[in-house]
């Protein structure tokens, strides 16, 4: 059986209704969080949840029978901390005035800022990603907000992005910076080339992004 939204039900979450009954599931949906990003999933038991959140068994179960309902609403409560912070993509006064350059630099350097801002959470999650259906199909349903909210950003700069579809190009663009992002993250600084810190990754990653939109040509990109 599934629910209208095409999620299972053994996935659905019974939402408190008191006020009191919020603030303990909030507190659990915190707590929640905390474990993973210090343990990781295996962290992630009824018991441990309990001790964490100072509550009974009975105000998890109250909510759902199902173990992999309360990670998966834990894990909706942990994504929602870096949604709220990616929002600064929707900003258009922070954008519109920025000279192409400085536009895509400050993008890429935002989207850096929110992997680096929130690793504890995101590196357990991204490991997980690979042997959890689940969470791997709403990962990649936020990863698809992100890089349309990151697209919307550097497509001010359409008339000077000299690929002939500037959509794609950005689209690429964003892949590029995110599957670094990914592989620092959960990997480590110096999985994929020498460590090197938050700062000088960003400057690279920039420099990559602005020669690969905003280059005459391919040799100039290489200059």
């Amino acid at each position: 059986m599934t629910t209208a939204e095409g999620r299972p039900d053994e996935l659905e979450i019974r939402e408190p209704r008191q006020e009191r009954t919020r603030r303990t599931w909030a507190r659990v949906l915190d707590a929640g969080v905390s474990l993973i990003e210090e343990g990781g999933y295996e962290a992630f038991t009824i018991a441990a949840l309990c001790e964490k959140a100072q509550v009974a068994p009975r105000a998890l179960y109250d909510r759902t029978t199902s173990k992999d309902a309360l990670f998966l609403a834990v894990y909706e409560h942990g994504i929602s901390r870096v949604t709220a912070d990616q929002q600064a993509f929707t900003d258009p006064h922070r954008w519109q005035c920025l000279p192409a350059n400085d536009m895509i630099t400050a993008a890429v350097a935002q989207l850096t800022s929110l992997f680096q801002q929130h690793a504890a959470f995101l590196k357990p999650v991204l490991l997980l990603s690979g042997a959890h259906p689940e969470v791997l199909r709403r990962g990649r349903a936020h990863v698809h907000a992100l890089a349309d909210a990151f697209t919307a950003v550097l497509l001010h700069a359409r008339d000077e992005i000299t690929h002939p579809e500037p959509e794609t190009a950005v689209r690429q663009c964003f892949a590029t910076v995110f599957s670094a992002c990914v592989v620092r993250t959960a990997h480590g600084p110096d999985f994929a080339t020498r460590e090197v810190d938050h700062q000088t990754f960003t400057e690279h990653l920039a420099l990559t992004a602005c020669r690969s939109l905003l280059a005459a040509s391919p040799d100039a990109a290489t200059q």
